[in-house]
């Protein structure tokens, strides 16, 4: 080959190559994942190929692109470790070893090899950095090692209150269970209806003629009469929402309201603003809020059934369209695209044979416990200046560490001290909690022995 020659075909390589990586980037939408420096943690795979949700060009990442979707988790956590806390000048020499004021100090994507629980990228250790004198300034802790802080049951870095020392010490010596377990009621449960409202029934649509649901005696018209009747069962009648309330959506050329058979989740959260906001904080929505094509169970590094890889994660891939069944999303759903051993053993549970008796009515109402009770707890939140029990739908915020479900999810049950050995026994997690624990964490018993009179002094 000549020189020209092999200039040219050089050339026209080089080009080629050039064409295939640029248009990630001329794109919209295009996959980059082949342009990722390394695997993204178990946090961020779902929009590796969003590279902008947190790469700003020529400056790496920034705590702020962070905080776009984490902000809202550390604020309810109240953060133990906030940067006004590190930027302190107090804490100066607390800095030094570790300046842990931006959130790539201890959470760097792409480097698989070190990246733990959490997506944290630093040593097991890294809490000596700034707590080396902790077993002077607390006898109780000499002899432990600096790489079990972060175990099951100690310590968290961003929200502790669940391990706090006075916590523990309110929590002390609790029964397994608890005498009156069950989830707080749901705002909706007691009348299912909005002020002023009254129930509605096929009488009472407002669907244009033709349409879904609409009136098969008007020539050119259709008879959806399953949907009208699950609508007719749904607590959006019951609550007097009708059709128009949600496929009557404002048209950005003309303003004026149109019918829109699929109206998707812009129409949900109208009404249900705080719930999606909290599905696009977690890994079900998360791509969705990056810009990118919906999740589908074929995307994901979990166990998932083979029959939902396709299924498109939205409001209506769990509750169904016009049921909006809250009961099958509670369960049904999640076992329809989740196929992990943890999911597996939910059916011969104690916590399914609950959620069973609830559904059958031997039960009373939030006594059951279903995958949602715990994956998606129940909250009080303030809403336009009143406390409103409403269903956390970021399924993510209490996932990694597993302790962080010990507030929201398992004290509505049972015992601290039952609940932290649980939660460490990863042969019973692994189980659906279908058993004891066989661990135990000694946190408890370490600040008894601190109470006055308990034997170690503070």
């Amino acid at each position: 080959m000549g020189a020209r020659t092999g200039i040219l075909v050089s050339s026209i390589l080089a080009a080629a190559v050039g064409g295939y990586y640029g248009a990630a980037f001329a794109v919209p939408g295009a996959d980059r994942r082949d342009l990722l420096p390394g695997r993204t943690t178990r946090g961020h795979y779902l929009i590796e190929s969003a590279c902008g949700a947190c790469h700003t060009p020529f400056h790496g990442v920034s705590s702020d692109a962070c905080l776009r979707c984490h902000e809202a988790a550390l604020t309810a956590a109240e953060d133990s470790h906030p940067p006004s806390k590190l930027s302190d000048p107090r804490n100066a020499d607390r800095v030094a070893g570790l300046d842990a004021r931006a959130c790539v100090a201890c959470h760097r994507e792409h480097a698989p090899d070190r990246a733990r629980a959490g997506g944290v990228t630093l040593p097991a250790d890294f809490c000596a950095a700034c707590h080396q004198d902790i077993a002077r300034e607390r006898p109780s802790h000499q002899g432990f090692a600096f790489a079990g802080c972060a175990t099951t049951g100690c310590h968290r870095y961003h929200d502790n209150r669940g391990l706090y020392e006075g916590f523990l010490a309110r929590h002390l010596h609790e029964p397994e269970v608890l005498a009156s377990p069950h989830v707080p009621p749901l705002a909706h449960a007691s009348n299912g209806k909005r002020p002023g409202s009254r129930p509605l029934d096929r009488s009472d649509r407002d669907d244009p003629p033709g349409q879904a649901g609409g009136d098969a005696r008007t020539p050119g018209a259709r008879d959806d009469g399953a949907l009208v009747r699950a609508w007719e069962g749904s607590a959006h009648a019951r609550g007097g929402v009708s059709c128009a309330a949600c496929h009557g959506l404002p048209d950005a050329a003309t303003g004026m309201t149109i019918w829109k058979e699929h109206p998707g989740g812009a129409s949900c959260g109208r009404c249900h603003a705080l719930e999606q906001e909290g599905f696009a904080h977690g890994a079900h929505g998360a791509r969705t809020a990056a810009g990118l094509s919906p999740l589908t169970p074929a995307m994901a590094r979990l166990p998932m059934r083979l029959e939902a890889r396709g299924t498109s994660l939205g409001c209506d891939a769990c509750h169904a369209a016009h049921a909006y069944d809250t009961r099958r999303a509670a369960v049904e759903a999640c076992l329809g695209c989740h196929d992990d051993a943890h999911s597996r053993a939910y059916r011969a549970s104690r916590h399914a044979l609950l959620w069973e008796r609830e559904l059958a009515g031997a039960a009373p109402p939030g006594t059951g416990v279903s995958c949602a009770t715990c994956h998606l707890p129940r909250r009080v939140s303030r809403v336009r200046g009143a406390d409103v029990v409403r269903v956390e739908h970021d399924q993510s915020a209490d996932l990694r560490p597993r302790d962080k479900m010990l507030r929201g999810s398992c004290l509505t049950c049972h015992g601290l001290g039952f609940a932290i050995d649980s939660l460490a026994d990863d042969a019973l997690v692994e189980r659906n909690f279908n058993g004891r624990p066989s661990a135990h964490v000694g946190s408890l018993d370490m600040v008894e022995r601190r109470l006055p009179g308990g034997g170690t002094k503070p």
